[in-house]
């Protein structure tokens, strides 16, 4: 099921992808209830720690991160932290 939304293409709703070009890394088209959301978010060419970091920058990196945006990721779907989070780090 491909959704149309603002004139881009997305696989559904709640399925980020990674945008080619512009200031943000992925985009995702957010719904929850009846409220649906575009949302970007990341920085464009930058990795997070990803899912299971190796070194001990990487777990540092992914802590700060984590600690520093507790309260946004905790919004939900809503948010870009919350898709932050679930993708980069």
């Amino acid at each position: 099921m491909s959704i149309n939304y603002r004139g881009e293409t997305f696989e559904g709703y709640n399925k980020p992808k990674k945008t080619p070009k512009g200031k943000k890394s992925h985009a995702v088209v957010a719904k929850e209830g009846a409220t649906t959301k575009l949302i970007r978010f990341g920085q464009q060419g930058v990795s997070g720690a990803g899912a299971n970091p190796t070194t001990e920058s990487e777990k540092a990196r992914q802590k700060s991160f984590k600690a520093r945006h507790a309260k946004n990721i905790a919004k939900g779907k809503m948010s870009a932290a919350y898709w932050s989070d679930k993708v980069k780090w």
